[in-house]
């Protein structure tokens, strides 16, 4: 029965790169304390321990799956990326390049002193610095070395081996460093650099919302006494007589007649109103001088939630308490922004600055949702539809250029298809930031062509380099555990450093901007635990774009150093 189950799966090796991401997935979701090994490294291990039995994977399924993964990168991360360098992300851009060049040194110099190869060598900046798709465009700058078929498949063997053993210390060792050393060895306490972030730029935890029995906005009606000093104004006028809040008049009874109330209408003596606004403010400031009328009918106003996708160039870098004052915002309350490709929510703060690219969901009157919309950009409406074909078209875009070879003497120079890809990912991400009227990829399926395309890819890369993993484990031993060590740490403490007396960046930004710079989403969840807040992701985002592209480009670059 077993020599039937191996020789099936040498038959057909479809079924074992599928065997190998069930058990890749299902054992990488284990964590303990949000760490954990993680879908690549356990389908790695998972497919080598199925290559044991001698598979044979051919045809072009790793690069299609690799060109589909690195594609999703770049349109994830596209939006962020292109901010990043051209306008006031610029710091946490130039942070993130340092501390790409600082992983790639420490991994140069880790190799050569260790007396590494070239197949070891990008094995172990990849586990490192766990960006696995280093790996894939090491792969193709290997495969341009014109070796012997035998040396070149010895150096692509060594690589995964080198990666499985250094990507845990790689994962656990940056959340580590980041969250608990870090704040240590610079003298940060983080909870109080977060509090007193907040109340610098005017924010506050918010508990409650959609799910739970409080709800942060609220619609709530209101009797109009003779004497009260709103009579005779109009609604902005009477919305203005609280300039620290947002307070709005939806709609006014008036006798038996229900009034939609607009900026202009004009209050009177007797009025039922009803009044839209943050929960205290309805019940201690307006409640506590206002009779409170329980008016079903008036209080039936039509309310919607809304994800919006923001596109406009007018809005692109102004805050919240800019946008406030726009006409269009007014009735609309704020909820969420959610921002790049990890989806970090970003807190909401007075400052607090939208870009081309985020998600904002909003609530309010169904008409005041529109004109807000229409200011800020295009619904973002939930959809299980992808346009496959802009997919194909602009991988096969970015491939083909990425192709193109150009010679310097005797010296070819090329991006190759790998690259391409990324890069057209890069170009039509942040295209469609811009002109959102194609190019839909929901979230899960950038999910799907993220995760399980760099997976199949890995388990191609573990079953055919099955047979000689062992073997390289034995021969480079316990010490590329320790070299794995030296190219995680070493980086990470010189960007804390650099990040705190250099780039001078806030102490409660700056953790997040080495764990983006890294792009360790671990080492991120770790440091809002310990914080107890999500500030740090403020300097995720942009530094995560940079660090995704350049730390995946460094795989290439480190082949040609190490030749």
């Amino acid at each position: 029965m077993i020599d039937w189950f191996f020789q099936t799966l040498r038959s057909y090796p479809e079924i074992a790169i599928f065997l190998a991401l069930a058990f890749g997935y299902y054992f990488g979701s284990f964590t303990y304390k949000g760490l954990g090994l993680g879908a690549v490294t356990a389908t790695l291990i998972a497919a080598v321990i199925i290559g044991q039995i001698g598979i044979t994977v051919a045809g072009p399924l790793k690069p299609t799956f690799f060109l589909m993964f690195l594609f999703a990168i770049g349109y994830g991360v596209g939006p962020q990326f292109v901010r990043g360098i051209s306008q006031d992300g610029i710091p946490q851009a130039l942070f993130s390049v340092v501390v790409c060049l600082f992983c790639l040194a420490a991994a140069y110099i880790g190799a050569r002193l260790a007396g590494y190869g070239i197949g070891s060598a990008a094995g172990l900046y990849a586990g490192s610095t766990t960006i696995s798709a280093s790996m894939g465009l090491a792969t193709d700058a290997i495969n341009r070395l014109n070796l012997p078929p035998e040396e070149t498949k010895a150096l692509l063997d060594a690589m995964p081996v080198a990666y499985a053993v250094t990507y845990i210390f790689g994962t656990m060792g940056s959340a580590i460093i980041l969250s608990i050393i870090g704040p240590a060895l610079l003298g940060i306490d983080l909870a109080a650099a977060c509090k007193r972030y907040e109340e610098t730029h005017g924010g506050k935890k918010e508990l409650g919302g959609p799910g739970t029995a409080w709800h942060r906005f609220e619609l709530r009606a209101f009797r109009v006494r003779a004497e009260g000093p709103i009579v005779g104004r109009t609604a902005h006028e009477a919305e203005a007589m609280l300039p620290d809040q947002r307070v709005f008049i939806e709609g006014i009874r008036r006798g038996q007649q229900l009034i939609d109330a607009t900026a202009d209408t004009v209050i009177q003596a007797g009025d039922i109103v009803a009044v839209a606004g943050r929960r205290e403010v309805l019940v201690n400031l307006i409640g506590a001088t206002a009779e409170e009328v329980d008016d079903r009918e008036l209080l039936a106003v039509p309310i919607e939630g809304v994800d919006v996708y923001v596109t406009s160039k007018a809005v692109d870098g102004m805050t919240l308490a800019e946008l406030a004052k726009a006409q269009g915002a007014r009735g609309v309350f704020l909820r969420k922004i959610t921002r790049g490709a990890t989806a970090t929510d970003i807190p909401i703060f007075a400052d607090t600055k939208l870009h081309r690219g985020d998600i904002v969901n909003l609530v309010g009157r169904t008409q005041d949702i529109a004109a807000a919309t229409k200011m800020l950009g295009r619904p973002d409406r939930a959809t299980d539809v992808a346009d496959v074909a802009f997919i194909g078209a602009a991988i096969a875009i970015g491939a083909l250029l990425g192709a193109f070879v150009y010679r310097v003497g005797s010296v070819p120079l090329t991006l190759s298809t790998s690259g391409g890809a990324l890069a057209s990912g890069l170009f039509f991400g942040w295209l469609r930031s811009v002109h959102p009227t194609f190019g839909r990829i929901p979230s899960s399926t950038v999910w799907f062509m993220n995760s399980v395309g760099l997976n199949i890819f890995i388990a191609v890369v573990g079953i055919s380099s099955g047979p000689g993993f062992v073997a390289g484990l034995r021969e480079l031993g316990f010490s590329l555990f320790l070299w794995g060590v030296f190219v995680t740490t070493v980086p990470l403490v010189l960007a804390m450093y650099v990040g705190k007396y250099v780039f001078r960046f806030d102490e409660a930004l700056l953790l997040g901007c080495c764990a983006g710079a890294r792009t360790t989403t671990a080492a991120l969840g770790m440091i809002n635990d310990r914080a107890g807040s999500q500030i740090p992701g403020l300097g995720y985002t942009v530094t995560y774009a940079v660090g995704n592209i350049l730390l995946t480009t460094w795989g290439m670059v480190l082949v040609m150093l190490m030749t």
